[in-house]
């Protein structure tokens, strides 16, 4: 079992000035945060945290590959994430977030990253993830291909048009 503990940063014991923090993501970590979208990968994560009285600036750079089903096959592939993200934190009366600001109970002040971290590499993926050209499935682009050729061809043989537009179709327009 992944410990998420170490994400979990005591910004009341930091000191002013800069302190850095590492995490090596893999499956295991995806699994104990219950990720909904992606469920596997191998990352770095490298947090720094620049402490100034009591505001906290958190860059996270981010870098590796998860593991995500291609949009076309349903294969697994790979997809590369780098980035690099930034949260401001200070402590406040209550937990709240809002935008790229954090605020941490002055009580408790610990700030739990975990999800920040997920978040920042869900959002890094591309809308659409596909293999490169030619590495798809063969046996599922086959089938894909029949699929799409048979609903072309049901299209083709309907031939009721609205009259409305048949009638359009009559006309030819010359300039």
């Amino acid at each position: 079992m992944y410990d998420l503990a170490p994400f979990k940063i005591d910004l009341k014991g930091l000191h002013e000035g800069l302190t850095t923090f590492e995490f090596k993501l893999t499956d295991a970590y995806f699994e104990a945060i219950e990720a909904p979208d992606v469920e596997r990968g191998a990352l770095d994560v490298t947090l720094s945290i620049s402490r100034k009285d009591s505001f906290f600036e958190l860059v996270f750079h981010i870098e590796g590959q998860v593991i995500v089903p291609c949009d076309l096959c349903l294969d697994d592939m790979q997809q590369p994430v780098a980035c690099d993200e930034r949260l401001v934190a200070k402590f406040g009366e209550e937990y709240s977030e809002e935008d790229d600001l954090v605020t941490v109970c002055e009580d408790e002040g610990i700030l739990d990253v975990a999800w920040f971290v997920y978040e920042f590499i869900v959002l890094n993926i591309p809308i659409r993830h596909v293999h490169a050209p030619g590495k798809c499935n063969p046996a599922m682009m086959k089938v894909l291909d029949e699929l799409s050729a048979t609903r072309s061809g049901e299209a083709d043989d309907c031939d009721d048009v609205d009259s409305r537009w048949e009638a359009l179709k009559k006309l030819n327009i010359k300039e």
